[in-house]
């Protein structure tokens, strides 16, 4: 049910945020990417956990909660104004989150995010200087790399899938990742462009009003879809062929199953590019971080590093 104007209004004359829209505004949906990635970069290495606990499960805390919810409220603050074309029931355009409070998040999260990335180590840290780096330069002006349907997606992408892979990595074995290591998450992180190019289908209006060039609006929805069908599935198909070159024979065919399963959805996907990209990122996404995983526990057996 959609707000009336004095109830909206109401909202607005608050004069500190309504917590509720706080937690909705950092959007827990979205942790599981980074939270995910980086378990399997903890996996990855082949190095036994035994007393690393603390420092797993504070990872998990920062790569999920901390800096993807940073990145979140961040992201809303900078496209308040598109929100209220797209969804103006949104905590900042709504007025639940009122004045500049939405931008005191932001800010006061990407702090903490750095105090408790200094907790993990050097390697820790520098991991998440470049993660809350990244996020500020997605969204804010005048960098805005959201702008951009090519470098937005990319970035959005090393930072969810590669960065917290690589992260989990070497807190663990404190030490640069082997070349395996690198390679599978650097593929998996532009694999993942594709990702994020079909969750801009959801804001394709006002993009355009905007002035923000993602795919949908460069290219239309039907060769975006396309492109971005097309980067996932390559990018699980070179996976694929390395962990088969390396050895990995059983891991290699169970990630080929799931991207042919993949290509099936994606036939769907096509059908209806716009209507359909909520229900592919659901179905189809969920077989390419399965094959993360599976990945993962394939560079274990070779021991990671």
């Amino acid at each position: 049910m959609s707000m009336t104007s004095n109830e909206n209004s109401s909202l607005r004359q608050q004069s500190g945020p309504d917590w509720a829209a706080a937690l909705t505004l950092i959007k827990p949906i979205t942790w599981f990417p980074p939270m995910w990635a980086y378990l399997c970069g903890i996996i990855s290495v082949g190095v036994p956990i035994g007393g690393a606990w603390p420092m797993v499960l504070l990872g998990v805390l920062l790569a999920g909660p901390l800096v993807c919810g940073m990145s979140q409220a961040a992201n809303d603050w900078c496209d308040r104004f598109v929100d209220a074309v797209n969804e103006p029931n949104r905590p900042i355009p709504s007025g639940r989150i009122p004045g500049r409070w939405g931008l005191y998040i932001a800010l006061g999260m990407s702090a903490l995010s750095l105090m408790v990335g200094a907790m993990l180590g050097p390697w820790g840290f520098g991991a998440t200087v470049l993660g809350v780096a990244a996020a500020w330069a997605y969204s804010v002006e005048p960098i805005r790399l959201k702008k951009s349907g090519w470098w937005g997606p990319l970035l959005v992408g090393v930072s969810y899938e590669g960065l917290p892979w690589i992260t989990g990595a070497v807190v663990l074995a404190q030490g640069a990742p082997s070349l395996p290591v690198f390679a599978i998450a650097t593929l998996y992180a532009l694999g993942a462009f594709g990702i994020m190019t079909l969750n801009d289908f959801k804001a394709l209006e006002g993009d355009r009003l905007h002035g923000v060039r993602s795919l949908p609006v460069v290219l239309g929805p039907a060769r975006a879809a396309k492109l971005a069908a097309a980067v996932m599935a390559l990018a699980q198909m070179a996976v694929s062929a390395l962990l088969l070159m390396w050895d990995l024979g059983l891991y290699s065919i169970a990630i080929t199953v799931l991207t042919i399963g993949q290509i099936f959805a994606m036939r769907v996907l096509l059908r209806d590019p716009k209507g359909r990209a909520p229900w592919y990122n659901a179905v189809g996404v969920s077989m390419y971080v399965t094959g993360m995983m599976i990945a993962a526990f394939g560079l274990r057996s070779l021991g990671g590093m």
